[in-house]
This record gives C-alpha cells, structure tokens and sequence, in this order.
C-alpha cells in the first residue's frame, strides 16, 4: 500500500518530466488563449472556415492544438507518444476520433479501426484499452427510434441487426485478444440501447475477468441507481461489473433538448450534486471492490485522493489491473504523472485521426477548458510554477 501522503497533485517536476521546455512553453501558450472564451470562439470560427476555404494551415493546427490533445493522425503515427508515455507507466487509449458520416461504409470503416486498436492492445503492454462509441457504428437517429421503443420498419430491423453484429464482433474480438475495451456513454436520448448492449456483452464476457466496460455519466440525476441496480443484477447472474466512471459529457444539448421538448431536465441541479454522486459511486465500488473492474476517468482531483484513500482503506492493491485512473492527453498531467509515479494504473485517452476530421473533438476541448471552472486556469499555474522552477535551477 502507498502512503496517500505520496500522492502530491502540486509536483510539477513530476508532472511536466516528459515535456521539455519548448513544449512547456507551447501548451502555456495554448492554455493562455483557452482561458479566453471569446478568442476560443473567434479561434474555432476562423479554423473551421480556413478548412473550408481549403487554405494550407494544416500543419499550424497539427504543431499547436492537435499536437496538444492527439497522439498522431493514425496508430503508428501515435507510436512515439505511446512510448513516451509508457515510459513513465503511464497507458494510451486509443481513442478513433473521427466523427464519419451516417452510413454503412462509415460504420464499417469504423469497426475495422477499433479492431486495429485491440490488437494493437494485444501486442503493446503500454495499451491498456480499446473504445468505441454506439454513434461511430450506428446511426442517430436508429438509436433514438430503440431508445424510444419505436417499432421499427424492416429496413430499421435490417440496420438494427447489422448494429448488434458489430457490437458483438467488437466485444468478442476483445475477448479473444484478452483486451479490455470500454463502450462510451451517448446522449441519455441514444443511450438505453448502448447500457443493454453493453449490459449483454458484460454478461457475456465478463465471467472470469472484466473485458467489457460501460459508461456511466454522473452528472445524471438517475446514474447512481442504477450503478447500483445493475451491480445488484451482475451479481445474480454472476459476473463482473465493469464501469468507466466519468462527469459527463453532454450538459448543455441535454438542457437545450430537454426545455425544447418540454420534460425534466436529468442533468443534476448543481456540480456540488454531480460531485456528491461521482464520489459516492466511488465509495459503493470499493465496498464492493471484488464484483467491480473501474476505470474513474476524471480530472478533480479531490475523487481521485478520494480513490487512493479508499483503495488503501479496502486493501486494493495500488497496481491492481480492475482499478485503473485515467485523463484526456493534454490535461491534469500533474494528476496522471504523479499517480504513475506513486504506483497506481493511469492511461491517458490518446485521440487520434487526420487533422481535419479530429476537428470537432479538438474544439471541444477547446471549450471544455474555457467552461470547466477553473480548468484553463489550473493548468496555467501548473505550468507557469513549472516553468519557473526551471528557471530558478539555471
């Protein structure tokens, strides 16, 4: 057991080791113009339009946000950051940011390229896990007909069962592989089909080691039940229940759709209340730490004291494959490298994709960093204090 005392989120020399002073100065600058949603704004708007236009700053974008939040335009263009990254023993997730289009040809393009990951998971002890989303193999608007009960025309059914197969190949080549891989959370309008699936493939695959993993978004008011629900059901029909905790993803299209349709809004009144249930979710998995395998993706860093104290309170082994923290590349390094260091499972979600089409995801967290209270500003004080130790040491 680790002392959680050793645990110091404030050493940035721990922190920031892998990055040299170039790049220290880089993503200093990055984060200074994230702090400012107006330049964000004005930023995203003159990116999109200049790839429109179809003018050559591609590789302006590829030195400067992409290289910040990505790890290569495909897998072994990510290679060097995977490696870097596991030097430190810290593990990539393969994330395939691309958002294709709504099709078949799309979707299949996209199941080949999570099955490139799991093996790659197979072969690379420095990949932990493989992902995927519902949406990159399956249409919006299929979900949302499954997720309201809709009766679905023959086409739909022929779609339907092409959905299920893909799933099904993907889980069962994880299997086979020994590769754990997550299924990622949608929209609460999309995401009943995702949980039964995911909930099958768990009951499947689940038996002797968790290889399946379902999202749960805490920032839903009704998240926690049913954490709660399906563990209780896991352990009836015996098997592992295997969770990706995180905040949430989605708060401000749920609150949009939620007036403009008319019906309760089922984000959480107040952050104070996502971070009361994300800890108490916490606390219910490691008193139950045997039927769980998680994976507590988040960047608070009092949940993830929080996590270290309980794992040392229950006798959870620090290097215990089912307890793993994780963090976006790019961000709460100091969390990440500073877990690594005092003995605990991290991996780094590791986006990857041709410039053009990580866009979306490269904007978001662009945002993210300007929305997220205090985000951009955290990372800055990190960095500078980094910066300036440097320079004290000259």
């Amino acid at each position: 057991m680790v002392d959680t005392s050793t645990v110091n989120f404030e050493n940035t020399q721990t922190a920031f080791a892998w990055r040299n002073n170039a790049e220290l100065k880089q993503t200093y600058a990055l984060f200074t113009m994230m702090h400012s949603p107006g330049l964000v704004k004005f930023g995203t708007s003159l990116l999109n339009m200049a790839f429109t236009l179809r003018l050559p700053i591609k590789t302006v974008v590829k030195m400067t946000l992409f290289k910040q939040f990505c790890g290569g335009e495909n897998i072994e263009d990510s290679s060097e950051t995977i490696n870097k990254l596991g030097s430190y023993r810290i593990g990539s997730i393969l994330d395939y940011s691309v958002e294709g289009a709504q099709n078949d040809k799309s979707f299949d393009k996209t199941e080949a390229e999570i099955i490139k990951t799991i093996i790659k998971s197979a072969q690379d002890e420095n990949v932990p896990f493989s992902v995927f989303k519902l949406t990159g193999i399956a249409a919006v608007d299929l979900l949302e007909k499954v997720h309201a009960g809709e009766i679905l025309s023959g086409d739909d059914e022929l779609q339907w069962s092409k959905v299920v197969s893909r799933v099904k190949n993907l889980c069962k080549t994880a299997y086979e592989h020994n590769v754990r891989i997550f299924i990622d959370a949608e929209e609460t309008w999309l995401q009943g089909p995702v949980d039964q699936l995911a909930y099958d493939m768990m009951r499947l695959y689940n038996r002797e080691t968790a290889i399946v993993y379902n999202t749960y978004q805490m920032y839903l008011k009704s998240k926690f039940e049913q954490l709660k629900s399906d563990f209780d059901k896991a352990q009836e029909e015996g098997f592992i229940l295997g969770v990706k905790l995180v905040r949430g993803a989605y708060m401000e299209k749920e609150g949009e759709r939620a007036l403009k349709m008319n019906y309760p809004n089922p984000i959480q009144v107040t952050k104070e209340a996502t971070d009361r249930d994300y800890n108490a979710a916490i606390s219910f998995i490691l008193e139950n730490n045997t039927g769980f395998a998680l994976c507590a993706g988040s960047h608070n860093e009092k949940s993830n004291k929080l996590l270290v104290e309980l794992m040392n309170k229950y006798g959870v082994a620090d290097n215990n494959v089912n307890f793993f923290f994780a963090q976006l590349f790019g961000m709460s390094d100091h969390i990440s490298f500073n877990l690594s260091k005092a003995g605990y499972n991290v991996a780094k979600y590791l986006p990857y994709g041709p410039v053009k089409e990580a866009l979306p995801y490269l904007f978001r967290r662009a945002e993210e960093n300007t929305s997220v209270a205090g985000q951009a500003s955290r990372e800055l004080t990190l960095v500078s204090t980094e910066i300036k130790r440097r320079n004290s040491e000259k």
